[in-house]
């Protein structure tokens, strides 16, 4: 099982202990306003991210988000298929706006391209989740275009904004 460090966190896979810190901020609305999952998030549906997969996996493997210290602040997954994968994190609202998203998706980012071999790495997102689409832009991702009212979420037709990085643009 792969571990992953940067100088404030630890990405691990997550354990059934987490599992009852997941579901609450999982269940946060402000967190879980532009997610995918149906609310409210259950016991099963957040079992099923404990595994231990590795990262590179085919389908979605989460890491948890652990501060130095032993907190665990949020997720953050890779769903490989193939060559490519989508990346997603999610972040308890405590942890937001402290560079925590950047540090995990960094670390994670360089392991698929360095470690993992991957040739693109995309993510999907509503457009109104500003924070997240200046996340992804610095980072170094760009927006490969948004398709109007084309996801279903939660009973509301919305919008989908590509963002996309090559391996030869991370590494450059």
């Amino acid at each position: 099982m792969t571990t992953l460090t940067t100088p404030r966190l630890t990405l691990r896979p997550l354990t059934p202990d987490d599992l009852p810190h997941v579901l609450a901020y999982r269940n946060d609305p402000e967190v879980a306003r532009y997610q995918g999952w149906p609310l409210p998030a259950t016991p099963d549906s957040v079992a099923g991210l404990v595994s231990d997969a590795p990262l590179g996996s085919p389908g979605w493997v989460q890491r948890a988000v652990m501060l130095s210290g032993g907190e665990l602040l949020g997720d953050v997954g890779l769903n490989t298929q193939g060559p490519q994968a989508e990346v997603g994190v999610t972040l308890a609202r405590h942890a937001q706006g402290h560079g925590y998203a950047r540090e995990a998706l960094h670390a994670l980012i360089t392991h698929a391209f360095t470690d993992l071999g991957l040739h693109r790495i995309h993510a999907s997102i509503d457009p109104r989740n500003t924070p997240v689409a200046g996340l992804l832009t610095r980072l170094g991702f760009r927006h490969e275009g948004t398709t109007l009212q084309s996801y279903l979420h939660r009973g509301e037709w919305t919008d989908d904004a590509a963002y996309a990085v090559l391996a030869s643009e991370w590494t450059a």
